[in-house]
């Protein structure tokens, strides 16, 4: 007797890869917000061929063009200095999209370590990290990572040439921004890993003398895998944001390199005379944020097996 009821993606044959990837792409906001980032990976990480294709340099400035209209030559017009704007925002969301992305893994690192020390060894441990993560999200986020942005760098033994470098400066906002990043995923891994550590294949690998780090890191991390990928990726759209406050305020990614947030710094002035300076950099950040929250939940969807979604 044929059943019916199931579809060809839900046989026995099916790996579970395939079947998260189906129910993903039964999840149509959630399949649009990957098809967009995707695009908006491969444009930003392709801007300096792209401008070399073009033959436009996005740092000189041309006081005698502009706030030019879109044209065959500049596709969104110019800026302020006479930049090209299409340009700008491909490198901007370069640095947006690095930021957001590498503190989002460098936060679930964190917090899958302690998570998973806390939950599986327990006593005085866990309670120590518990409260240290505790005091972490007691802490006012915003004003923190200003004082820890406004330090100056080369007052710390660092060299004036690397504290002045545009790679130092994205290394010490990705560290900056993963201070606080990783509460989230320590409070959800330890969660995971006092049930886990419960089920019946772990207290088999306990009885086979298996050692407590190759139980965390074999046996009980790959099986809450699926819940880190949802908060990581959840998470990738509040680095994004803070990124953008952070350069908005003058203390991320300092000109003339591009971020989101120092172009809507820029055109706050202008806001009047040449709106699209903010409208466009504004909705690239809102629209990369909100991608970022329906993949997250498309993950979720497609991870529980429990939830199938006929779209």
């Amino acid at each position: 007797m044929t059943d019916t009821a199931s579809g060809p993606s839900s046989g026995p044959s099916a790996s579970p890869g395939w079947l998260v990837w189906t129910r993903l792409i039964r999840h149509r906001l959630a399949l649009a917000s990957l098809i967009f980032l995707l695009v908006l990976l491969v444009l930003s990480l392709a801007a300096p061929w792209i401008a070399d294709w073009r033959g436009i340099d996005p740092t000189a400035t041309d006081l005698f063009r502009r706030f030019e209209p879109p044209s065959a030559e500049h596709w969104l017009g110019t800026d302020d200095l006479g930049r090209d704007l299409f340009q700008r925002l491909l490198d901007g969301g370069r640095v947006s999209l690095l930021v957001g992305v590498s503190g989002a893994l460098l936060s679930a690192v964190i917090g899958a370590l302690i998570g998973v020390l806390a939950g599986y060894l327990g006593g005085r441990l866990d309670a120590v990290l518990m409260r240290v993560t505790d005091g972490v999200i007691a802490l006012p986020m915003l004003p923190l990572l200003i004082v820890l942005a406004a330090v100056d760098p080369r007052k710390i033994g660092v060299p004036v040439e690397i504290a002045q470098s545009e790679t130092f400066s994205l290394y010490r906002i990705v560290f900056i921004v993963s201070l606080t990043g990783w509460t989230t995923v320590a409070r959800l891994v330890r969660a995971e890993t006092l049930s886990l550590k419960a089920r019946d294949f772990t207290r088999a690998a306990r009885a086979l003398g298996a050692r407590p780090e190759r139980i965390m890191f074999r046996h009980i991390l790959p099986n809450a895998a699926g819940s880190l990928v949802v908060a990581t990726t959840l998470s990738i759209g509040s680095l994004v944001l803070l990124e953008s406050t952070l350069s908005f305020l003058g203390l991320g990614t300092q000109p003339p390199a591009a971020s989101w947030g120092n172009m809507l710094t820029g055109a706050q002035e202008l806001l009047q005379q040449a709106p699209v300076l903010a409208l466009l950099p504004g909705l690239m950040i809102f629209v990369t944020v909100i991608a970022f929250n329906f993949l997250g939940d498309g993950l979720q969807d497609a991870l529980d097996p429990r939830s199938e979604r006929r779209l």
